[in-house]
């Protein structure tokens, strides 16, 4: 019975419920917070607006998380009887040597910014850093990640952007050259590119009717006909891989030969 007396003591003191309901309401107003910024902000006329605004939701979200967290730390203090208007005002000192120590951290939030307000590029984007080609995946306070289509991630501190090339504002030009065997008759391979034109056509984010571009090159081996179309950045190699089905499936169909290189072996003979 003193046991339980004594739980109930000590579950009633402030410092011990005050402490449960600050962390509650904190959970709750950040939960909430974090879903109207989504629902305000996260909107756009076309995909790439909602791109857009989708990178700022992640970078407001990011912001507003560190602001709960701070007042629930002082919210945590007033409770514990510790003077926070005294402590606030020395922040400014504490901010002063933090600033300095935490130069690059405050850079890494400005250019984040800056590239958001000038359209540099948004989560979303198809862009190449130095030799890096890839999709920006996620954009945070220090960092920006771009995912590679193999699937390597290269993740860059946002003031080391000074130079990248964003790809996704214009449709990708896709050539691709379909070697064919000499035998081949010119108007049976170029009848049956017809028909593979065709299939690109109903390809979803095929931007532009492709066209034929006639033959690219005579090799040693085989007759080069080439095809071209636009098609979306973010799309173009997954597109690329279901354009060469269909050319191998309509050579097949077609019974049109694709060459490929042959080793020819001799077996000694004894006479």
């Amino acid at each position: 019975m003193e046991n339980a007396q004594g739980v109930l003591t000590f579950l009633s003191r402030k410092e011990v419920y005050g402490l449960a309901i600050i962390m509650l309401i904190g959970i709750i107003v950040y939960h909430f917070g974090k879903i109207i910024i989504q629902k305000v902000i996260n909107s756009g006329r076309d995909a790439y607006e909602r791109k857009k605004r989708k990178t700022i939701v992640n970078l407001i979200s990011n912001i507003f998380k560190y602001v709960v967290f701070i007042l629930i730390g002082l919210s945590v203090l007033s409770l514990y009887g510790v003077d926070t208007k005294a402590l606030i005002a020395s922040l400014g000192v504490v901010g002063a040597v933090l600033g300095l120590a935490l130069q690059d951290t405050i850079k890494d939030f400005i250019s984040g910014i800056t590239i958001i307000m000038d359209n540099f590029f948004v989560v979303g984007d198809i862009v190449t850093f130095n030799d890096f080609t890839g999709e920006v995946i996620d954009m945070g306070f220090k960092t920006t990640k771009i995912k590679k289509v193999n699937g390597e991630v290269l993740v860059i501190a946002n003031r080391n952007i000074d130079t990248i090339v964003n790809i996704s504002q214009k449709p990708a030009n896709v050539v691709i050259d379909i070697p064919t065997s000499y035998e081949e008759k010119t108007t049976k391979v170029e009848k049956t590119i017809g028909k593979i034109l065709e299939e690109i056509k109903k390809i979803e984010g095929v931007k532009k009717e492709p066209q034929y571009l006639g033959i690219s090159a005579l090799d040693d081996s085989c007759v080069k006909y080439e095809i071209s179309f636009l098609c979306s950045q973010e799309k173009q190699w997954q597109i690329k891989r279901d354009v060469l089905k269909i050319i191998k499936t309509l050579y097949d169909k077609d019974k049109i030969k694709i060459p490929y290189t042959q080793i020819e072996v001799h077996h000694e003979q004894n006479i």
